[in-house]
Formats: structure tokens, sequence, C-alpha cells
């Protein structure tokens, strides 16, 4: 990892073990020093006066005083690590592992996570053994598999070695509840969102992450016509930031513009969990304040 002039201290992903020690969340963020007593942190969430990051991995947070953040020597550890998935390799590790999670374990896990089977079938979820963790494929604008991210009971998500953030995305539009929007494209934040959405019939496109997915998406609505874009944001600021930064990127591509829209819950799979309907959802897209692009012309402003 190279995030500017902090690649001499040694980065590690938070967990549910070790929390971010800025936001308290067990993924995206970063930390160095012990776990128990972290010296620095790159908070994917809460800002600070530093982005790292050729990116924008996070804002950097210095939590103590100490010599272990940048000035003393690290030492050099080296370990055998398996070689990154070639891009092809993505699809066929993706279909393999859909074919191992057989409908009584989908039942299951559709099941802790407040979602309908058929969603996670559509999605193809899979399971990875070997990781104890069930397999997301990510797909980029043209639809093809991009990446997989793997995600524990716990919550803890991580992806494949060689991944490129994408979508997460129904593999056969065929949506089941009734609650299909015509026209429009409906954005939601992460795997599990996405198929809580689809669960009620709604088709949607899952982003990685809150400030992720951004190019595929452009590259996906580009050649395609939608009337309206909907962004389901989280209501956390980093979830408000990131919704804000796509819309501007996707008003152009909707005629009839972009809506940012955010449930009154944590997330939008919380508030259907607690028993948001089809109709709640589409009640919440069109309650929501309306983007439009405009330009100026000698008669005016369109």
């Amino acid at each position: 990892m190279n995030y500017n002039n902090t690649n001499k201290t040694q980065w590690k992903r938070v967990s549910g073990r070790h929390r971010c020690p800025i936001c308290g969340k067990p993924d995206w963020c970063l930390y160095a020093g012990p776990g128990d007593s972290p010296t620095a942190a790159i908070c994917a969430r809460v800002e600070s006066d530093r982005m790292v990051g050729s990116e924008g991995a996070g804002w950097l947070h210095r939590l103590r005083d100490d010599r272990d953040w940048q000035d003393r020597p690290q030492q050099r550890r080296v370990k055998a690590a398996t070689p990154p998935a070639p891009a092809q390799e993505f699809a066929r590790m993706a279909e393999g592992w859909h074919r191992v999670l057989g409908p009584l374990h989908r039942e299951h896990i559709a099941q802790e996570l407040g979602v309908n089977p058929k969603a996670l079938e559509m999605m193809q979820v899979g399971w990875s053994s070997e990781h104890r963790a069930t397999s997301w494929p990510m797909r980029d604008g043209n639809g093809r598999v991009c990446g997989i991210r793997l995600r524990q009971a716990d919550g803890n998500k991580w992806s494949v070695r060689g991944s490129k953030s994408g979508l997460f995305v129904a593999s056969s539009h065929d949506p089941f509840g009734g609650g299909a929007l015509p026209g429009t494209l409906v954005i939601s934040e992460g795997a599990t969102d996405a198929a809580a959405l689809l669960s009620l019939g709604v088709e949607c496109y899952g982003r990685p992450s809150c400030n992720g997915g951004t190019e595929a998406l452009v590259e996906y609505c580009s050649p395609h016509t939608w009337e309206r874009v909907a962004i389901i944001a989280d209501a956390d600021a980093p979830g408000q930031r990131g919704a804000r930064y796509l819309a501007a990127r996707l008003v152009g591509y909707a005629p009839g513009g972009v809506k940012i829209c955010t449930p009154p819950a944590k997330d939008v799979r919380e508030w259907i969990r607690g028993g948001a309907t089809a109709e709640d959802i589409n009640a919440l897209i069109e309650g929501a304040p309306l983007m439009r692009l405009t330009y100026s012309t000698k008669g005016g402003t369109r």
C-alpha cells in the first residue's frame, strides 16, 4: 500500500476485532500500530485536514506522537502469498463458488441477511469454503465479472486478490416482486442493500462502497437511456458525500434528472428488514428532490 508519505508505515485492515478508532466501523478503514492501541488511522468516513491515496483512500488521523508512526525503521517481513487471479479467471471462480452454494445454504444466508433467496441467486452469490465466506461477483460497466467480494457471517468483508471494484447486479433482469420502476436506474450502497432491493422486485445496481463504482456506472449509463437515476444513500456523512459526487457525474445521462434518497434507517436493508415495502421505496424516490442538468443559451437557461 502506498499512501503518499505514509508508505513507511505498515497499515492493517480494520476488522470486527480491531475496529477503526475514528469511526468505529469494522470495514474499509486502516490502522497502524497495535490493534488495541493504534498510532494512526486512515478513515474512509471521517474527514481530517489530509486525504491520502491517489484515489482518495480516506483521511489520515494521527492518534498520538509516536516514533513508530514514521521515523522508526520497520522490520521487513516476507511471506509467500497467493498470486492475484487473472481477470479472465474471476468469472470462472464466481461460477464455481455459485455452484457450491446449494438451496438450503442459500436459504439460511438469505434469512440471516433478511433478503429473498432468489435475490442471492440472481446476483450469483456463492460460497468459498476456503475463506468461510459468501462470494459476491462484481461487474464492470459492460457486465463482465471484474472481481469478487467476500463476506463473512460477522460482516467482515474483503476482495479476492487482484479484484477490481465493480457493481453488484442481478445477472438476469427478472424482478419478481412487482416493485420495478420503469425507466429508473436505482443505485444502492453495497451488495446486501442491492439484494434487499431486489427482494422487493426493484432492479438496482449496488456500489462497492459509498465512493466506489462511479466509473463503472458512468460506463454503464453512457450507451443506455434512463429517464432518471435514483441514488439510495446511507444517512451518514460519507454516504451523503459519495451520493452527491455520483449524482454530479450521472446527471448528464438522465433526462429526467437524478434524485438522492435517504431512507429513515441506517441503510436501506435495515429499513426493509423493518417492514418497508416496494411502495415505500417508490414513495421515497418520488418525494426526493430532483437534480437536473442546466445550461445557458442566448435565450436563457434551460
